[in-house]
């Protein structure tokens, strides 16, 4: 927020937290080129909102709008659409690589393969709208049908996968100046367009019961290569190699587990059977997609709708009002800010860069080193993928997957989430006595009175929380946020007219990219388990440990979660981990909420734990700190995150489920097992450092809390005064600070 909406401001004051990165591979329009993207950016987003709103619109008002007839759509013709708009916008947006520090013209050597790729392209979408107009002029569709076969695979397949395979080759070594478009992603773009009007064709017939048989058209399964290929080609510019490759690996199984021995020998699957299954709700438009297209589409537009109004530069400055004069200030506020920004951002990485750039400079000023401010930071942004209401999206998965109230799942996520903010914010703050930091001064504040001033910002999230516990669905809820998000910038210097809504719109289309290509991507990897049954074998194997150790088969599940979540965001990470290693925890007699919320938590710590932690590097890459180090310290820092799940598996009132009476004795004990594994951890217990056998006593007896149990509680807490004694008579110069060794 800028310093004019803070009259009373001091002297940090968070600005452009609202503002969207720009990643090394977009492109930056400008002119007619920026005009019609920004048009398509809008456009996309709202046909969601007035879609998913549609009848509740006529519910409202009583008014029979004769113009929205198809809305709701039909549900896979919606996924479809969904898909290949955001695989056509995606395109026009993302190069294949980045962008050189210098422009460069497009080599004319590009020119005519790019026009020749163009037009089998053109020559594939024209034969899927003419399959649509033989089939609109009443045309029965078979399959099995010699001409039609020859059709499907010489006029509309072929040409397609031509092109696909081309335009991605092309794009690699295609260069071009960032503010144009390239001729090859044009062709890819077009290519998702032919794959769309094809399937919707099609499975307006019945043709759409033949998928996964001998029966189904060739064009099915031509037209899901196509489209797997432009998914994992488009993921691969927004997300990344690691999902990619994992997508692949998951692939190449269907062909080979045939040949695999053991528990991962599967039966032999013809490429025209699973393609022919993978594009439908067994796979890409399955539950990874059902709820990008519905709940993470409308929470994205809140998201867009709460940067226009720039609430997020609020919690900023809100943060730093309440938490900046304790000692290490600007790491708790980093704690704060990134547990607030969490509830409307779907990615932690994304909440590094959006708070991290302001909180880990200062921490390095007060006294940080860089590669602790990175990782005070990472922990913290990633501890917002598990704050409700929104939790990165992955409570609506949670919900589509397991069929349990998002409302109750987001309830159960409470006190697992205090637990892990208490735990980070136990962390640094015996981090902070160990340096003998202070904090911010009063004049290097925002005022706390003019913050609180403005705390109707936050009005848009409580009418979200009101109305899901007021029994409203979730969209009709989320569709109340942000229509309150636009009424109460009216009282900001932000207020939202006509444009700033289309603005909020068009910012909604781009931000949902990267999301809803992951999940389309995951939903591969979710067709491939569900087609080869290879997740049944592992629950199966699963159980088989079990015979021996229940706790070696958790511990088994939490490395294989964190192990398939590494290096991708969190939505797609807990996608997999939960179609792999839930159904063998809940096959172990664990009910369904504790199993998906033990892999969940994993699959979101995966963002923090080495080798590969997305959120680790993001904050390296501002603090400057080596990135290995920096997820090593952020895995130190975000340590109780590991120890949550087995708490509430072993205790399941920390999920709510139990009487009020159990709930707050398990959340207090649970809470003072956090402060002494923290203690432990850090060396640091009731103002005084610790010597390392001390340290190694008291993380034992903070670890007998896990299971909850009364009699474990008492040896915990006895334990706990117990080294506290034995600290006093030792006395090793509590008031003593560490010493700071050097800079990173």
């Amino acid at each position: 927020m800028q310093a004019s909406a803070l009259p009373e401001g001091g002297g940090v004051i968070a600005e452009g937290v609202d503002d969207e990165p720009v990643e090394a591979n977009r492109r930056s329009f400008a002119g007619w080129r920026l005009t019609v993207v920004t048009w398509f950016a809008a456009l996309y987003a709202a046909f969601h909102m007035i879609a998913l709103n549609g009848v509740s619109i006529r519910d409202w008002t009583g008014i029979n709008l004769s113009f929205l007839p198809t809305f709701p759509m039909e549900t896979w013709n919606f996924r479809i659409i969904h898909v290949a708009g955001a695989l056509f916008l995606g395109f026009v947006l993302f190069a294949a690589r980045r962008f050189p520090a210098e422009d460069e013209d497009e080599s004319r050597a590009i020119r005519l393969p790019s026009a020749a790729f163009g037009v089998l392209a053109l020559i594939s979408l024209a034969t899927a709208v003419s399959f649509a107009i033989d089939i609109a002029g009443g045309t029965m569709w078979n399959g099995m049908d010699e001409g039609i076969r020859n059709r499907e695979i010489w006029w509309f397949g072929v040409p397609l996968l031509v092109a696909t395979a081309g335009g991605t080759v092309l794009g690699w070594i295609h260069l071009r100046r960032r503010d144009g478009f390239s001729a090859p992603d044009i062709v890819l773009g077009i290519c998702a367009c032919a794959v769309a009007v094809y399937l919707i064709t099609i499975y307006g017939t019945l043709m759409r019961n033949s998928t996964g048989t001998p029966f189904a058209p060739i064009g099915i399964s031509l037209a899901a290569v196509a489209g797997t290929a432009l998914i994992l080609e488009l993921t691969r510019r927004v997300a990344g190699m690691a999902l990619v490759i994992i997508s692949a690996v998951f692939l190449a199984y269907v062909f080979t587990g045939q040949y695999m021995p053991g528990f991962l020998n599967s039966p032999a699957i013809s490429w025209e059977r699973f393609f022919s299954q993978v594009y439908t709700d067994a796979g890409i438009l399955g539950p990874t997609t059902a709820v990008s297209s519905t709940y993470i589409i409308l929470f994205i537009i809140f998201a867009a709708f709460l940067s226009a109004s720039k609430v997020g530069d609020y919690f900023v400055n809100f943060a730093f009002a309440a938490a900046g004069r304790s000692r290490g200030g600007p790491a708790k506020v980093a704690i704060f800010a990134s547990g607030l920004m969490g509830m409307i951002n779907g990615t932690s990485a994304g909440n590094v860069v959006a708070t991290g750039s302001l909180t880990i400079p200062l921490m390095k000023k007060v006294g940080y080193r860089p590669t602790t401010a990175g990782a005070v930071e990472a922990a913290a942004s990633t501890g917002g993928q598990i704050m409700p209401p929104i939790m990165g999206a992955g409570a609506f998965i949670m919900a589509e997957i397991t069929g349990i109230p998002y409302t109750d799942i987001a309830l159960a996520a409470v006190i697992p989430a205090i637990l892990y903010f208490v735990s980070i914010y136990f962390m640094v703050d015996f981090e902070a006595a160990k340096l003998g930091m202070r904090g911010m001064r009063e004049d290097e504040l925002p005022k706390f009175r003019a913050m609180a001033r403005q705390v109707y910002l936050f009005l848009p999230i409580v009418i979200l929380i009101a109305a899901l516990f007021m029994g409203y669905s979730v969209i009709r809820a989320g569709t109340l946020a942000t229509i309150s998000a636009a009424v109460v910038s009216w009282l900001t210097p932000y207020r939202m007219g006509f444009g700033a809504i289309a603005k909020a719109f068009e910012l909604a289309g781009i931000m949902s990219i990267q999301i809803i290509t992951v999940c389309a991507c995951a939903g591969i990897i979710v067709g491939v388990i569900a087609l080869t049954g290879v997740g049944a074998r592992f629950s199966s194997l699963l159980l088989g440990i079990a015979g021996a150790s229940e706790l070696l088969a958790l511990f088994f599940a939490m490395f294989i979660a964190i192990l398939l979540g590494m290096g991708m965001p969190t939505t797609a990470a807990y996608a997999v981990a939960a179609s792999v290693v839930a159904p063998g925890l809940t096959n172990l007699g664990i009910p369904p909420l504790t199993a998906h919320f033990f892999v969940f938590y994993f699959a979101v710590v995966s963002a923090i734990t080495p080798p590969v932690a997305l959120a680790s590097y993001a904050a390296a890459g501002i603090s400057g700190a080596n990135a290995m180090a920096t997820s090593v310290a952020s895995f130190k820092i975000g340590i109780t995150a590991f120890v949550v799940p087995f708490m509430f598996f072993y205790n399941a009132a920390l999920l709510m489920d139990g009487t009020w009476l159990e709930i707050i004795r398990a959340g207090a004990t649970a809470i003072v097992g956090v402060f002494l594994l923290s203690a432990a951890v850090q060396g640091w217990f009731i103002g005084g450092r610790m010597v390392w056998w001390l340290r190694l006593v008291l993380g034992i007896f903070a670890l007998f809390m896990i299971e909850g149990g009364l009699l474990t509680d008492l040896i915990g807490i006895g334990g706990g005064v117990a080294v506290w004694a034995v600290q006093k008579m030792i006395r090793p110069d509590p008031d003593a600070p560490f010493e700071v060794r050097g800079a990173d």
